[in-house]
């Protein structure tokens, strides 16, 4: 038997029962229980504090079902107060106490687990008092009877008493059910019975609760926790930080909850220091996180990608991203938080395992594939985690990542200093363009003069200037088509004399056409251009239709025979190479010359008579080849090119094959991860047919997406189960831009965030913006992980940036 008191002082406790007419019928946990009211009271006084007590037991039990639609209607009845009729709404709202049948039926939230709760901005009608003269049932019913005021005082003393009782028979019944509690079988959490809350207790959550609104408000806004610097204020100047001038903000409109909190502390305090602060970013960050960590679970398989290195509040991070089927089948992709970089790749791969697995609860052995995106200053070390985690979990297969082309993830990884700093000033020179359309139209007038007899080649280089063009597969064939007109174009932004330029453009013009008419970078770029040819035409399939990586995935051999070729000779391919960066460096009056560093350090060797044509075939072209080659065959390994052969599962790519296929030889590395093992050759053998005696009007599938979505994917389990793992490989592109917002949001928050402002706290409510979050279990997790915090006259500390007098 279970007790519910009700006890509320400015009105019948609204989210247990609202209005009651006849006998309620509730049901809870697939059983049904009856709601019986004990002593409800005439409603009667003008501020009437009407307490009641709910009791719920199973139907089973003896029920008076008169004596509780008596009641019922009774209560219904004194409802109705003529002397209230020429009460406003608004005085009726927060005066006195009213059922759910005073309000509008809009207002009446009925998804609530109780059966009637009224919204928080429910406002009442007035009283209809000839409503029920219309009604038959109801016409004879009495008047009600006014009470006197000893009367009304004799009702209250009788209603205070028994709220009194009522309060020590469910304190001893709390009492009781707390030592009859027995922990559960594995160590699962003991559900206990809720006590109630003391008043000092429910306004310590609410305050919480305003805190936390307040930093989830700020994580969404990109608001910086920090304010103004304290340095730059005078002596004795106080100034309120982010955090606490919006905190200011809210007890100005109407917060009561923190006003009372407040109203006595000096204006030079602190109201949240920034250690408390902290603590409850990292309950927002956790319970964020949780949203979505709770959906990868649910689907199982999942796969790991880190983007390039970035810099937060001066450390190094690691944005790790996660790709899962979700329960509507969507591939998605989404951000879950940054990992502290480490230099030891040993320790940043035991840091890596341990964040993923004991810090945020993955199971690695679901881990279906892991892609990295550094430079090539962290590729050798990303490189040991993906070797790490392969050893420990063999089916987590080291891939490409479909949102990086092939060719840029091979040159971004080349362990050449000289390529990457080429890399990063081909960004630059992206970015300066991208600040401003008066820029990028003085480019376009500038190639527009430089192509004048070829059109054609002037409208794609102007189209291709304005898209990331420094992402595509065709990057450093661009680059070299458009270096001349690079160069012209920011010549003449630095030597500009009618001051369209600012001083920082203008600067900035001046050194990058000084980096990129280094011969060091031309020579760079060209050696590029064509030992990535081989791969050009390979990537670009990659990030097709899946049929296209399908059979790219067939052509490997023949790329890597190519590039061999090439290794095997070299000196020929090399000199054709080198030719054509001395032409392309005559053609912008650069000096053929070697590297100055080495120029340096060779001084006072009389012995050294290499050329440039030999230095940059031994650093450069050499290095290059071997690692293209190599990382190639790493990140197509076996395991991920017979993961790739199952794409014969996709109708399209099985229509292409003649419905000639045999899917179930390469599926053996999915043997465990599929419902039914034993039955996979026969429900192959019904897809394949199901397909090949289609229908004349039915449409083959060509993506997995279109596959797990029709509508009777599920009669073959199996083949879901294949599908859902081949999707999330990292290899594989996401079909709905939709759901690869994650990527998207993290690099629009680096962008409009300046480095000393980033929090990877606050980074993970900013792009997850539209996560659902529980203030509740936010300030339950606060109070039972910092129990000592839960006093706030603690958390009042003096300024950093103002002297607190002994008054204060």
């Amino acid at each position: 038997m279970k007790w519910i008191e009700v006890d509320h002082r400015h009105g019948f406790r609204k989210d247990v029962l609202a209005y009651v007419s006849t006998m309620a019928l509730v049901r809870a946990r697939g059983r049904q229980w009856f709601i019986c009211l004990h002593e409800l009271q005439h409603c009667s006084a003008i501020n009437c504090k009407c307490q009641a007590m709910l009791l719920l037991w199973p139907s089973s039990a003896a029920c008076c079902r008169g004596d509780l639609l008596s009641l019922c209607q009774r209560w219904v009845e004194n409802c109705r107060r003529a002397d209230l009729e020429d009460k406003t709404p608004d005085q009726l709202n927060k005066h006195y106490r009213l059922c759910a049948k005073h309000f509008e039926t809009s207002m009446i939230c009925r998804s609530s687990p109780y059966r009637t709760v009224l919204r928080d901005n429910a406002v009442p009608t007035i009283f209809d008092l000839t409503s029920h003269l219309n009604n038959p049932h109801s016409r004879h019913r009495k008047r009600i009877k006014e009470l006197s005021e000893d009367e009304i005082r004799t009702l209250k003393q009788q209603k205070i008493d028994e709220a009194f009782e009522r309060e020590q028979a469910t304190q001893e019944l709390n009492e009781s059910n707390a030592q009859n509690t027995v922990s559960e079988e594995g160590g699962e959490e003991q559900e206990e019975e809720a006590t109630p809350l003391t008043l000092e207790e429910r306004e310590n959550k609410d305050y919480l609760k305003s805190l936390f609104e307040i930093l989830i408000l700020m994580g969404k806004q990109n608001i910086p926790l920090d304010g103004h610097n304290a340095d730059e204020l005078p002596e004795g100047i106080f100034a309120s930080d982010n955090f606490q001038a919006l905190l200011e903000c809210r007890i100005n409109a109407g917060d009561e909850v923190l006003r009372k909190r407040f109203e006595m502390t000096a204006v030079n305090l602190e109201y949240c220091s920034k250690t408390q602060q902290k603590q409850m970013l990292e309950i927002c960050e956790s319970c964020i996180r949780e949203e979505t960590l709770r959906e990868v679970r649910d689907s199982h398989f999942f796969s790991i990608v880190t983007d390039e290195v970035v810099d937060i509040a001066g450390e190094e991070h690691l944005p790790v991203l996660v790709r899962f089927v979700d329960d509507s089948h969507n591939l998605r992709e989404e951000f879950i938080g940054f990992l502290p970089y480490e230099a030891d790749p040993d320790i940043l791969a035991v840091k890596f395992h341990t964040t993923i697995t004991e810090k945020w609860g993955l199971n690695m052995e679901y881990c279906r594939g892991q892609a990295y995106i550094v430079s090539s200053g962290f590729a050798s070390k990303m490189k040991v985690v993906a070797t790490r985690l392969l050893e420990k979990y063999p089916q987590a297969v080291y891939t490409l990542c479909s949102s990086c082309a092939l060719n840029i993830w091979l040159a971004k990884s080349v362990p050449v200093v000289g390529v990457s700093a080429a890399l990063g000033t081909i960004e630059e020179v992206c970015c300066l363009f991208r600040q401003s359309p008066q820029l990028l139209e003085e480019l376009d007038n500038t190639i527009s003069v430089l192509f004048q007899n070829n059109k054609e080649k002037s409208n794609e280089l102007k189209e291709i200037c304005r898209s990331q063009w420094t992402g595509r597969h065709d990057t450093f064939e661009v680059l070299v088509d458009l270096i001349q007109a690079l160069v012209l174009c920011l010549d003449a932004i630095n030597s500009d004399s009618s001051v369209r330029w600012n001083n920082f453009i203008a600067g900035r013009a001046f050194v990058l056409s000084s980096a990129i008419t280094d011969f060091d970078f031309i020579v760079t770029i060209v050696i590029l251009k064509n030992a990535l040819s081989f791969t050009r035409a390979f990537g670009r399939n990659l990030q097709g239709q899946t049929s296209d990586v399908f059979f790219a995935a067939s052509s490997l051999t023949a790329v890597l025979h190519s590039l061999n070729e090439v290794v095997e000779n070299i000196d020929v391919y090399h000199e054709f190479w080198f030719e054509e960066a001395t032409n392309l460096a005559a053609k912008l009056d650069v000096q053929i010359k070697l590297p100055g560093k080495f120029r340096r350090a060779q001084q006072g060797n009389l012995d050294s008579e290499i050329t440039s044509e030999n230095y940059y075939k031994e650093i450069l072209s050499i290095p290059t080849l071997e690692h293209i080659i190599q990382e190639l065959k790493d990140i197509f390994s076996e395991q991920h090119l017979k993961a790739l052969k199952c794409l014969s599962l996709v109708p399209s790519v099985m229509g292409q094959l003649k419905f000639n296929t045999s899917e179930e030889h390469h599926a053996d590395m999915y043997k465990n991860d599929l419902p039914n093992p034993d039955t996979l050759s026969a429900e192959l053998h019904c897809w394949r047919i199901k397909w090949k005696h289609r229908g004349k009007d039915i449409e083959l599938p060509s993506t997995i997406y279109e596959a797990l979505h029709l509508p009777d994917i599920k009669f073959f389990p199996n083949v879901y189960a294949l599908l859902k793992v081949l999707s999330i490989l990292p290899v594989m592109k996401v079909e709905n831009e939709k759901y690869e917002v994650g990527r998207k949001r993290l690099k629009a928050y680096l962008k409009n965030t300046l480095t000393e402002q980033r929090s990877s706290n606050l980074a993970l409510l900013n792009i997850n913006f539209d996560i659902k979050h529980d203030l509740d279990l936010m300030v339950d997790t606060y109070i039972k992980l910092y129990p000592d915090k839960v006093e706030f006259q603690e958390d009042f500390i003096p300024s950093n940036n103002s002297e607190v007098t002994k008054d204060a």
